[in-house]
C-alpha cells in the first residue's frame, strides 16, 4: 500500500515543477517580452506596479513557482535523507520514551523510492541491535519502531524473559542456543508503567542497550505467532530470508514480532539515529487541559540512540 502523504508530496513537487519549468522557459520570457515591448513604445518610463499590471501573472502560477523549491527540499529530505517520527507509545523504553521526536536515516537500508519503498540504490542491511523503524506488516499505513533482534537465517527464543540466539551459520558447531548478556541495573519507577520495573543492560551483538521486564507479568506464550512451515516450539522462532525479527526494550509491553512475526526488507523505512528534541507532556487527570500540551523540553534526552 502506497504512504498517502509520501504520495501526495510527490504529486505535489511534480506538479510545482512542471510549472516551474514551464515558466522559466516560456511563460517568464512571454511576460518580460510584453512588458519590455510596453516600456518600449511608452514616452515616459514606466514604474514596477504599472509594468505588472501588463501580461499579469496567475496567481496559481506565482505560488506554484514559489513553492516549488521548498517542496523539492522537503520532498528530497524526507524521501532520501532523514525523516522526523514522534514515539507515541512505551514500548521501546527506556531506550525511547513517549514526547520523544527522533531522526531516522532513511538510506541506512538502502536508497528507495517514497511510495512503494522498492529499493533503488541498495546500501546495507540491519544488523542485530539497530532501532529501525518499519511499516507495520499487518497495516502498512501505521510506522512502528523496534530494535532488529533475529536477521535472516537465525533462531530466536525467548523463554522466561531471557533471550536466546543461534545466529545463522552453516557449520555444525553453532547450532546451540547462546543466552543474550543481561546485567541487572536494579528497579526503577517509569511513568508510563503502572509496576516497578527490573532494569537490564543486555548486549546483542556490538550493542549494549537498556531493556525493562515487568517481574509479574507472565508472558503470554498463547499468543505468540506460530510459523507454519517450521516446526519450533511456542516460543521459537526462525527468521525466514529476506526478513527480520524484532521486539520492544519494553519486553512485558511491547507488540512485536513474538505476536505477529516477521518484518519484511521492504517494508523497512529507516534506522533511528538520534533525539533532536523530546517533550514531558500534561498528564491531568481532572482533564481540565489536553494531554498534548508540553509541560516541559527534556534537554538530558538529546542526542544519539544506542
Amino acid at each position: 500500500m502506497a504512504n498517502t502523504f509520501a504520495l501526495i508530496l510527490v504529486i505535489l513537487t511534480f506538479v510545482t515543477g512542471i510549472v516551474w519549468v514551464i515558466d522559466k522557459f516560456k511563460w517568464g520570457p512571454a511576460r518580460n517580452a510584453a512588458r519590455q515591448a510596453a516600456q518600449d513604445k511608452a514616452e515616459i518610463g514606466l514604474d514596477e506596479d504599472t509594468l505588472a499590471k501588463i501580461h499579469p501573472e496567475n496567481v496559481v502560477i506565482e505560488n506554484a513557482r514559489s513553492l516549488f523549491p521548498v517542496i523539492a527540499v522537503v520532498f528530497i529530505l524526507r524521501s532520501f535523507l532523514y525523516e522526523p517520527f514522534q514515539i507515541p507509545s512505551g514500548s521501546m523504553m527506556p531506550t525511547l520514551l513517549i514526547g520523544d521526536f527522533i531522526l531516522v536515516e532513511k538510506f541506512s537500508y538502502g536508497v528507495k523510492e517514497p511510495i512503494w519503498q522498492n529499493t533503488l540504490i541498495p546500501v546495507s542491511l540491519p544488523k542485530r541491535g539497530d532501532v529501525a523503524v518499519f511499516k507495520y506488516p499487518e497495516d502498512q499505513r501505521v510506522d512502528f519502531i523496534k530494535r532488529v533482534i533475529g536477521l535472516p537465517g537465525d533462531r530466536v527464543v525467548y523463554k522466561d524473559k531471557q533471550l536466546y540466539l543461534i545466529p545463522a551459520c552453516e557449520k555444525a558447531e553453532c547450532g546451540t542456543y547462546k543466552a543474550l548478556d543481561m546485567q541487572s541495573l536494579g528497579e526503577q519507577d517509569f511513568k508510563d508503567e503502572a509496576a516497578t520495573m527490573q532494569v537490564y543492560s543486555e548486549v546483542l551483538g556490538d550493542v549494549a542497550h537498556k531493556i525493562i521486564v515487568n517481574p509479574n507479568r507472565r508472558d503470554h506464550t498463547a499468543y505468540y505467532y506460530q510459523q507454519d512451515d517450521v516446526k519450533t516450539y511456542a516460543y521459537e522462532w526462525v527468521v525466514p530470508k529476506g526478513n527480520y525479527f524484532v521486539m520492544g526494550d519494553n519486553r512485558d509491553n511491547s507488540k512485536d514480532s513474538r505476536y505477529w512475526g516477521f518484518v519484511p526488507e521492504q517494508n523497512l523505512v529507516g534506522k533511528a539515529v538520534a533525539t533532536w528534541i523530546s517533550f514531558e507532556f500534561y498528564r491531568d487527570v481532572d482533564g481540565l487541559l489536553p494531554t498534548w500540551v508540553p509541560s516541559s523540553v527534556r534537554f538530558d534526552r538529546i542526542g544519539s540512540i544506542k
